[in-house]
């Protein structure tokens, strides 16, 4: 967990129970007291709701980045390997073909002897 995500939890968790120890040490009754109480809540629960819920749509959106420049990169490589085998297949057949025509040499110097 990163620093910022324990800063933020720490932050929420002290928030709450000073709230708590505000509304108890209150001259209040005890209904009152309990209505506070479940209104904070509410409150709070809201809050950590639209919070996740924003977490959740920001790591949605940076896992779609991160699969576009996967597939980038996976279509770069594509290309890459394709043309390095066109390379060497084409290197291949001229050495092939050179060779060939050394050979082809080769026979015809040894017929005339």
């Amino acid at each position: 967990m990163s620093k910022k995500a324990k800063f933020g939890i720490g932050l929420v968790v002290g928030a709450i129970a000073g709230v708590v120890a505000g509304l108890l040490t209150a001259p209040k009754s005890g209904k009152e007291t309990r209505d506070d109480l479940k209104r904070k809540k509410d409150e709070v629960q809201d809050k950590a709701t639209a919070k996740a819920e924003e977490v959740k749509g920001k790591a949605t959106d940076k896992a779609e980045e991160l699969k576009g420049k996967a597939r980038d990169a996976a279509d770069e490589a594509k290309t890459r390997a394709t043309d390095l085998k066109d390379r060497a297949t084409r290197a291949a057949e001229s050495a092939k073909e050179t060779w060939e025509a050394e050979d082809g040499r080769d026979e015809r110097k040894a017929n005339k002897k």
